[in-house]
């Protein structure tokens, strides 16, 4: 008899072992089943866009616009004279894309093969005029009055680098003025620095775009400049061959030419191409 019980024991022993272990089987192998899929959150891509100091406001503007809609998207600009920031890209420094203040820098890249011609187009036109203190007597109302005893400082911005002091420089020397008034000339590094010589009273006057003028209080126009007198201000925006986001920068680049971005442009005073 005791044999018998302490046979059946065994088996009892040996039944409830199998049930524990494919209870444990079970448990291990159930997880992986039901596991919940989680998906990795998109990389933020930052873009660097290289452009000119005037368009400053009407950029930061867009930039809140289309970082709400594209989230994955961080948009760190670069703003500057046109002619340093093509030196910049020369140079090697990170862009992802460009916007000057003149068709001659954009130019530049595009025969140095830095910017593809075909993903360059004119993006924005502007023009040139004088401000003069908001608070300013001064009779200011035509080119020939720069050369009066009211204005003894007048502020450009350096030729060299900056489309609007070449344009200014345009515009004085078909006036014949240019040289003659070189003891008067006060030069700015971007065209922004030229509007706070004059809103600070370090300047009588100076020659900014129109754009400018609009974003300033401090400020009035004095005249426009004659279009005749230099050459046309276009905006042109391009791709930097040397990006490493090129899919993200074809497409914020799309973005500059779409209407959203256009009408505020539009509102800051730019003009678009026709």
């Amino acid at each position: 008899m005791s044999r018998l019980i302490k046979s059946s024991m065994v088996s009892f022993i040996l039944i409830l072992l199998v049930i524990v272990f494919t209870a444990c089987g079970e448990k291990k192998e159930s997880p992986s089943v039901s596991a919940p899929q989680t998906q990795a959150p998109q990389q933020t891509v930052e873009l660097t866009i290289s452009a000119a100091a005037s368009l400053t406001d009407a950029l930061k503007e867009i930039q809140t616009a289309y970082e709400q809609t594209n989230k994955n998207i961080k948009l760190n600009y670069n703003f500057g004279a046109s002619g340093a920031l093509q030196q910049q890209i020369e140079q090697g420094a990170p862009s992802d894309v460009f916007i000057s203040a003149a068709s001659k820098n954009m130019k530049a890249l595009v025969d140095k093969q830095l910017i593809e011609e075909s993903q360059q187009k004119n993006l924005l036109i502007n023009e040139l005029v004088v401000v003069i203190p908001t608070d300013s007597k001064a009779a200011v109302q035509q080119i020939d009055d720069l050369s009066g005893a009211d204005i003894k400082h007048l502020a450009v911005g350096e030729p060299q680098t900056v489309p609007a002091g070449n344009y200014a420089k345009e515009a004085l020397t078909s006036a014949k003025l240019w040289d003659p008034l070189q003891a008067k000339l006060v030069q700015g590094k971007d065209v922004r620095q030229v509007l706070t010589y004059v809103e600070s009273g370090n300047a009588e006057a100076g020659f900014v775009y129109k754009t400018d003028a609009l974003t300033s209080k401090k400020v009035k126009v004095a005249f426009s400049v004659d279009p005749k007198t230099y050459a046309a201000i276009t905006y042109p925006a391009g791709i930097v061959k040397a990006t490493k986001h090129a899919k993200e920068a074809a497409d914020f680049y799309a973005y500059l030419h779409t209407k959203a971005a256009q009408d505020v442009f539009v509102r800051y005073g730019f003009s678009l191409p026709k």
